[in-house]
């Protein structure tokens, strides 16, 4: 269930320094060096760091429009990023869990998000989108379908299909089945609604790194506003970069590997991995493997990782008992 895991922050740095001492900082070697294309993702060759067992991808989409048809948009869509082409990264990169997320495509139609995470259970939950005229009845519906959350996708007005005004009394609806809303804000648009995160009654997940990286980073208001929610108990960052949050970019991905640090040392219990393919945002395709390796610079040691790619998605997600 979402919520804190009764781990307090300094109980898990004290065993996780102790961890540390025996824990490698160089990555397991890979069982198997097989190149695998994977449609929306550039290269073909696996990580460099062997992910660990029932380790999540906590943000990607799903697109089939062959089943289910999309409603027009001005956001084009990306082709071949059915549950096939999906389970090709998952072979790649060596993840078995994920969270999938709807896309802004399907706008409040969550049923490809839902055929989904069917497909891939029990390793799987869904992040769905919603307007306030859901009823009680359909969120249970969803709920018994595994979606755990509710994304609220607001960094491009002109595509965007909720509102800020829909976050607070929906968060108030799905806090008694353990939900959390899901956030993709501008690091400006996060610092200004300070006062509406601390009135929400559920627990937030902010997606790709709260898009402190290519804003300023540590610097930017958003981080003290983000780390005092961290603080409190029920807030989340996803490690995931997009090139819309990231000036650096590939391959070194500097800016967001220095936020994404400094969030490991302040809280690494609060944070989650994800890959975010098919990439919807972006032309031209990062290196998927690429991305997973940034966990080793984010993270060096082993037992940190596992809290973030396996403990952390299974907390958040509700993968207990899966």
């Amino acid at each position: 269930m979402a919520g804190d895991d009764g781990l307090t922050r300094r109980t898990f740095l004290e065993r996780a320094g102790i961890a540390a001492l025996s824990a490698g900082l160089a990555a397991r070697p890979r069982e198997s060096q097989a190149q695998i294309a994977v449609p929306n993702s550039s290269g073909t060759a696996p990580p460099a760091l062997a992910a660990p067992a029932r380790a999540c991808d906590c943000h990607m989409h799903i697109y089939d429009t062959a089943r289910f048809p999309m409603p027009p948009s001005e956001r084009a869509a990306p082709g071949s990023a059915a549950v096939p082409q999906y389970r090709l990264l998952q072979k790649r990169i060596g993840t078995t869990r994920v969270i999938v997320v709807t896309p802004r495509n399907y706008a409040t139609d969550n049923r490809v998000t839902v055929d989904a995470v069917a497909q891939m259970a029990p390793n799987a939950r869904g992040v769905a989108v919603l307007h306030p005229a859901a009823t009680d009845a359909e969120l249970d519906e969803l709920h018994g379908a595994g979606i755990r959350g509710i994304r609220f996708s607001l960094t491009d007005p002109k595509t965007a299909v909720v509102t800020e005004e829909m976050i607070e009394p929906l968060a108030r609806r799905i806090a008694r089945l353990g939900w959390h809303v899901q956030i993709n804000m501008t690091a400006d648009q996060i610092a200004a609604a300070e006062a509406l995160w601390n009135r929400l009654p559920s627990a937030i997940v902010f997606d790709h790194i709260a898009h402190m990286s290519g804003a300023g980073g540590v610097a930017h208001p958003a981080y003290k506003v983000v780390r005092r929610l961290i603080d409190r108990g029920r807030t989340w960052v996803k490690l995931s970069v997009t090139y819309d949050n990231t000036k650096d970019g590939p391959p070194a991905y500097a800016d967001a590997v220095s936020v994404g640090q400094a969030l490991v040392t302040a809280a690494p219990e609060r944070l989650v991995w994800g890959s975010n393919w098919p990439h919807p945002n972006e032309t031209r395709k990062p290196d998927d493997a690429r991305l997973f390796d940034l966990m080793a610079r984010w993270a060096p040691e082993e037992g940190t990782r596992r809290r973030i790619l396996v403990e952390n998605p299974r907390t958040l997600y509700d993968f207990a008992g899966a």
